[in-house]
């Protein structure tokens, strides 16, 4: 799409889009052709693979701490402490 084209489907100024788009192209998220005045900005198949490997790769590790801290807890309230023991 054209930055304008991107621009038309938010409520934020165009300078605001064009700002986001120039952070996402310097990312790899996605690439800008020059044609004439204007910009084309196309996805990076490789840059969304990345990030989705990133984001799974965090929401992997985690979830598995939430796990983990919540086998913690279950084990905790299982043991008697010193206290309630005869």
């Amino acid at each position: 799409m054209y930055a304008g084209d991107v621009a038309d489907r938010f409520d934020v100024t165009r300078s605001a889009i064009s700002q986001h788009l120039g952070v996402l192209t310097e990312v790899g998220l996605v690439s800008a052709e020059q044609q004439g005045r204007q910009r084309l900005y196309r996805i990076e198949p490789s840059g969304i693979a990345r990030l989705q490997a990133e984001i799974a790769s965090f929401w992997t590790d985690e979830l598995d701490e939430l796990v983990r801290d919540a086998d913690r807890l279950a084990d905790a309230r299982r043991t008697p402490t010193a206290q309630e023991s005869p």
